[in-house]
């Protein structure tokens, strides 16, 4: 089970303050998990800009320009927010058994250790 996934509310705990332009301490939501490359694409954070070639479409609408979208940033600089406090936890998994028509089952659960919370 991963520590971060897909929808999760995340916080750049690394890499240059706001104040000098950097992304550290944004917080957003992740929209895609590489897991490939351990990295994380998080909404609102480490933007880029792209040079796309101009051209058209069928309609003959002109597509390309200077278009800005994000970058993936590496899963050790990002770290969950506790849903109870909104600053950054570490996650943590314990094991609960869960009972579904008469049947029990051992779930892994992840949890903010900070707080204790389910995630």
């Amino acid at each position: 089970m991963a520590n971060i996934k897909k929808g999760d509310l995340v916080q750049v705990i690394s890499g240059r303050s706001q104040a000098r332009g950097g992304d550290r301490g944004k917080q957003g939501r992740v929209i895609e998990v590489l897991v490939e490359q351990n990295r994380v694409i998080v909404e609102g954070v480490n933007f880029v800009t792209k040079h796309v070639r101009v051209g058209q479409t069928q309609r003959g609408t002109k597509t390309g320009g200077i278009e800005t979208h994000e970058a993936p940033i590496h899963v050790s600089n990002v770290a969950l927010v506790d849903p109870e406090s909104k600053k950054p936890t570490r996650v943590g998994f314990r094991e609960e058994s869960v009972t579904k028509d008469g049947v029990t089952k051992t779930v892994r659960v992840r949890y903010a250790k900070k707080s204790g919370k389910d995630l």
